[in-house]
């Protein structure tokens, strides 16, 4: 029997992918079974110019950096993201422009179509976010604080606000961010 067993975690780990769903699951072990979760965070964002566009950019780069390992990204503008999308990731990643000091309506609109379903579940996931405004940040900080803290989320990374042009410093800082909430989810 040990021999099966050892030959059947020797095809599930060489043999191609379309041969390993036919291995028996009894012959993953919890550990094994444990590492090949891969933790996932996503990234949710309106990026109307091109400017914020770079800064949305900047940030995924960061949460791609090849010294992150074994987390996932995924990236989702606003007005795409899903109930699904938010309750299979570990941490989350938002970024908005400030609109009339508030948040943009896109992402006004994934608070609204998904909170209901993922509130409770998603309790105490790591996030962080980013606004950019021409003038003022303030309705848009509040209501991002307001609405995480409804949301129960833990604040893993100072967010990234700001008003002005898109400076080469601010992307920089962009992708530090998005290195940092992806470095968080790290096991």
């Amino acid at each position: 029997m040990d021999g099966e067993v050892n030959h059947a975690r020797a095809e599930l780990f060489n043999d191609s992918t379309e041969q390993r769903r036919h291995v028996h699951p009894v012959t993953h072990t919890l550990s094994e079974t444990y590492t090949e979760h891969m933790a996932r965070l996503l990234i949710v964002h309106h990026s109307p110019s091109p400017a914020v566009e770079r800064l949305a950019n900047a940030a995924i780069s960061g949460a791609q950096h090849e010294d992150i390992e074994g987390v996932e990204v995924v990236v989702r503008p606003a007005l795409e993201a899903t109930v699904t999308d938010v309750l299979e990731a570990d941490g989350y990643l938002l970024g908005t422009t400030a609109n009339f000091g508030y948040i943009s309506g896109a992402l006004k609109h994934f608070f609204d179509t998904t909170f209901q379903a993922t509130h409770e579940v998603t309790a105490k996931r790591p996030f962080s976010y980013w606004i950019h405004g021409g003038y003022d940040t303030t309705g848009a900080e509040l209501a991002m604080t307001s609405i995480t803290t409804g949301y129960r989320w833990s604040l893993t990374a100072p967010p990234l606000v700001f008003t002005g042009e898109v400076t080469e410093t601010h992307l920089e800082e962009a992708c530090e961010l998005g290195a940092t909430v992806a470095a968080s989810l790290m096991s």
